[in-house]
């Protein structure tokens, strides 16, 4: 079958008909790939990366026999993928995996949609080299502004050529061949002192401020209350040096900490485990809290992404927020550091209660929201 691009719609979906589930990128990689997938069947095909499920399904229409593999680091581009493979008769097509030797294993043919960290290109480029297959070839492909001469440096470094398709509507696509010193991704990692604590991180690829300590969540950090009651929450975890810091500090302290990234969930674990308190850190991945009930928590700590990919987007903060509030008892207490200029504490007072600042600085404020 020869799907309609056009009837795929991203998550969540605004009713906006212009907001759709393919950009030029996609569009060229399905066109620069497509002599190399005719033939094949669905088990040898792999995506990653794919941003609401367009590659997984056109490359699933275009082929029989097996599934596509594909992984998103994002658990809405999953439910996307999910989604749009329900609408389109295609849910026994695709199949989500974590970004492991399965998700490649044999592959003949891998689309990507190049990442923008470099870190994380290098793990999904010696993931691919270790485990597809020999003959495999590698289409990555982005938007021109989003790309840089660095990842072709990275696909060099694990396969012996690099082709550079012609520029389209502002994309170009990157022909990687002949794959060579694959490995398995490996977090990082870094020592920290905060305060009077000293904390191992680690990070996956793409993880923000990956195995260091950005200056905002320093911040919160240095600012957190002396006394934490019942469960601690660390909300949007990333490395989860912010649930280890507390759990460091509070030996009979529990720490529930979720992130809707796959890497950042991964590397959160990691971080854990280095500190020997996985035993009192749970770590899941998840969209918000939803997985934790009303009112059952006390204390929650949040440093919200504010950038959708490369855009500004505050209703990332504003769904976060809200889910704190629902999750937090009344008299419990949220904790957020935010750039300054964004402004948030409008939307914290409306949506969770009243709000004191802690700290700021020129560029991060510190609040604490009381539950009403």
């Amino acid at each position: 079958m020869t799907l309609d691009l056009d009837a795929l719609r991203p998550f969540p979906d605004a009713g906006d008909p212009d907001h759709r589930a393919h950009d030029a990128a996609d569009r060229l990689l399905l066109d620069e790939s497509a002599d190399a997938r005719r033939g094949l069947a669905r088990h040898e095909i792999a995506v990653i990366g794919d941003t609401f499920g367009t590659l997984a399904l056109a490359c699933a229409s275009d082929a029989t026999d097996g599934v596509v593999r594909v992984h998103q680091d994002s658990l809405g581009g999953e439910r996307t993928l999910t989604a749009n493979a329900r609408s389109t008769g295609l849910e026994a097509s695709v199949e989500s995996l974590p970004l492991d030797a399965e998700v490649v294993r044999g592959a003949r043919v891998v689309l990507v949609r190049l990442p923008r960290s470099l870190e994380a290109l290098r793990d999904v480029a010696g993931l691919i080299a270790a485990h597809a297959a020999p003959d495999v070839v590698v289409f990555a492909g982005g938007r021109i502004k989003h790309m840089s001469l660095g990842m072709n440096d990275v696909l060099r470094a694990h396969f012996d050529t690099v082709d550079v398709s012609h520029a389209r509507q502002k994309s170009r696509v990157l022909i990687a061949r002949g794959p060579h010193d694959g490995r398995d991704p490996e977090p990082s990692a870094a020592r920290l002192r905060i305060g009077d604590t000293d904390v191992e991180v680690r990070a996956f690829g793409g993880v923000f401020a990956g195995a260091t300590l950005d200056i905002g969540t320093r911040l919160l950090l240095e600012n957190l209350p002396e006394t934490i009651p019942g469960q601690a929450v660390d909300l949007a975890c990333g490395n989860g040096v912010v649930g280890a810091t507390l759990a460091l500090r509070h030996p009979g302290l529990r720490v529930y900490a979720s992130d809707e990234s796959a890497a950042a969930v991964a590397s959160a674990r990691a971080t854990a485990a280095a500190n020997g308190i996985a035993d009192r850190m749970t770590v899941v991945r998840d969209d918000a809290l939803s997985t934790l009930p009303d009112a059952s928590a006390s204390f929650i700590a949040l440093n919200p992404p504010f950038h959708r990919g490369a855009a500004i987007d505050e209703t990332i903060a504003r769904h976060l927020f809200a889910d704190a509030a629902r999750v937090l008892r009344p008299g419990g207490e949220l904790w957020t550091v935010w750039n300054s200029a964004l402004r948030y504490r409008p939307s914290l007072e409306k949506l969770v209660g009243p709000t004191r600042q802690i700290a700021r600085t020129p560029k991060f404020t510190v609040t604490a929201s009381t539950r009403r």
